[in-house]
């Protein structure tokens, strides 16, 4: 099996604790139609570049049964940032509309098999994914946004049509792994398209 999830495969389950102090696992998202799960974190300038981006999106799905989850698993040792208390802050600032999972055994990251933050995991009704990487082609920088896969993956989706471009590379840093140096990933991780 390859590091990350392959098209075609199902959502795997988690139970893990999210900023409003309650514990979610894959049922209790069953109420949406299509699910979004990305992982993400609090310091990467991928992350906040795009965020707004994200929110956007999140936002304009969210009447055709789209719902966003948020996870980060990176290391607290090598960001002390991305601790929980911090993510708890950062959702009081941001108001983010997409719960904020913590990942700190790291179990979902490997699970999904997670690159870089952001990266996002597209699964239709039966929780089947159907489209894997970035969000859009420069999540450093919103103003030079030109390529918005995510958005296209959800409108072709929502319009019962199959995805067009299932497969992007996800573009931002690196997945921080317990126990690892900052830029360390594991040896079976590989670019999604070559």
């Amino acid at each position: 099996m390859a590091f990350t999830l392959d098209l075609g495969q199902k959502a795997p389950d988690f139970s893990l604790p999210a900023t409003d102090g309650k514990t979610y696992s894959l049922a209790d998202f069953s109420d949406a139609k299509y699910l979004v799960v990305f992982f993400t974190c609090n310091h990467c300038p991928y992350v906040i570049g795009s965020d707004e981006i994200t929110r956007a999106t999140a936002e304009k799905f969210a009447p055709h049964g789209v719902r966003f989850v948020g996870i980060n698993s990176n290391s607290e040792k090598t960001h002390a940032d991305d601790d929980y208390p911090s993510m708890v802050e950062r959702m009081k600032e941001h108001n983010f509309p997409w719960v904020y999972l913590r990942d700190k055994e790291q179990t979902a990251a490997l699970a999904y098999g997670a690159l870089r933050t952001p990266h996002f995991f597209v699964f239709d009704e039966n929780r089947k994914l159907v489209y894997t990487g970035r969000g859009v082609d420069n999540p450093k920088d919103a103003d030079k946004v030109t390529v918005n896969d995510l958005e296209n993956a959800l409108s072709e989706l929502t319009a019962g049509k199959p995805v067009s471009t299932p497969l992007t590379n996800p573009l931002g840093c690196n997945v921080k792994w317990e126990g690892q140096d900052a830029h360390w990933m594991p040896a079976e991780a590989c670019d999604l398209v070559r």
